[in-house]
């Protein structure tokens, strides 16, 4: 804070500074060579700083000191605003075990989940979202932020393969609502994406559930898939033909995810095509929001266009003197 005030923009005063330098480079004629030569005579009385030219120095001086200060915009602060804002934190716990490779959703199980997702976030202007991603492992992709450019972004890196080729539905229910507990938002919401069953993990799928709904946490369970004659790409033949094997491990475990939702307050869906896909989603984006109260977005009085005026007036005054009292040749 100088002379009171805050500045938004202190670096962009040296714009200021510059034109004052270019500004004294011509009121004392740096660069100028004499084109008019008269009698001596002519300079008696005339040497010396002038009380006109003193004046328009200082009037130029301060013009640039305010155009300066205009520049880095000073304002002061009035208070905070108070707001309601409508929030859901919704975080999505996406599975990303080798199962999810299968074909029935084209061109994939996880590629139409990473698009239906993309799709929810352009839906939810309002909402933070986050990114947890689980196999064998747990990771939080992304952390719930309003930012849902970012959250875009990060959906292209869900990937099959460096977190294992288990299922650990459990720990990332556990990791989502240990994420989600910090939040200021009332409705806190996980949706879980999983085409498979929990066989991996300190944490069992039911005790995350339990541990949500002490949190107040809903879960929404979607299980993707559905076909049990699903096949998973597994390479190509000698003569380039595309090779596909049984699923391992078999179907997903419905009761298991019935059970989540059940015990959290939320709801169970299956998904077993790209269109049914898109209606849960949309089904879960209609989901109440709750107004909170948001303090902390600062309001202030702007005060460049005084220093702008000011600056502006000195310098026509300045000028004005070198001109018509001065009698300078430009």
């Amino acid at each position: 804070m100088i002379l009171g005030y805050d500045f938004a923009n202190p670096s962009l005063t040296v714009f200021g500074l510059l034109g004052f330098t270019f500004w004294l480079l011509d009121f004392f004629k740096v660069f100028k060579k004499a084109e008019l030569k008269l009698p001596a005579a002519f300079f008696r009385g005339r040497t010396g700083f002038s009380s006109s030219a003193l004046l328009a120095f200082i009037l130029g001086v301060l013009a640039w000191i305010c155009i300066s200060i205009s520049i880095g915009q000073p304002r002061k602060p009035l208070g905070h605003a108070e707001a309601e804002k409508e929030l859901n934190d919704i975080y999505f716990v996406v599975d990303v075990s080798r199962s999810m490779l299968a074909s029935d959703f084209p061109p994939n199980r996880l590629e139409a989940a990473k698009d239906r997702i993309r799709n929810f976030v352009s839906l939810s202007p309002v909402d933070r979202i986050g990114i947890v991603m689980f196999a064998d492992k747990v990771f939080t992709l992304i952390p719930a932020t309003v930012d849902l450019e970012l959250v875009k972004q990060s959906v292209d890196q869900i990937r099959i393969g460096f977190l294992g080729n288990g299922t650990n539905i459990g720990d990332a229910l556990g990791l989502a609502v240990a994420r989600s507990v910090t939040s200021i938002a009332e409705n806190k919401t996980i949706v879980l994406l999983t085409d498979g069953a929990s066989n991996v993990g300190l944490l069992s799928p039911v005790q995350a559930a339990e541990k949500a709904r002490e949190k107040k946490i809903k879960v929404y369970t979607i299980g993707i898939g559905g076909d049990k004659d699903a096949k998973l790409p597994t390479g190509r033949d000698m003569f380039g033909n595309q090779q596909y094997q049984n699923i391992p491990g078999g179907s997903m475990d419905f009761e298991t995810l019935n059970k989540i939702a059940e015990i959290s307050g939320g709801k169970s869906f299956v998904a077993s095509n790209s269109e049914a896909l898109d209606n849960v989603l949309q089904e879960i984006n209609k989901l109440e929001r709750k107004k909170i109260e948001i303090s902390g977005r600062v309001i202030y009085q702007e005060f460049y266009w005084y220093f702008l005026l000011m600056g502006a007036l000195f310098l026509v005054v300045s000028e004005s003197i070198r001109v018509f009292i001065k009698r300078e040749v430009y």
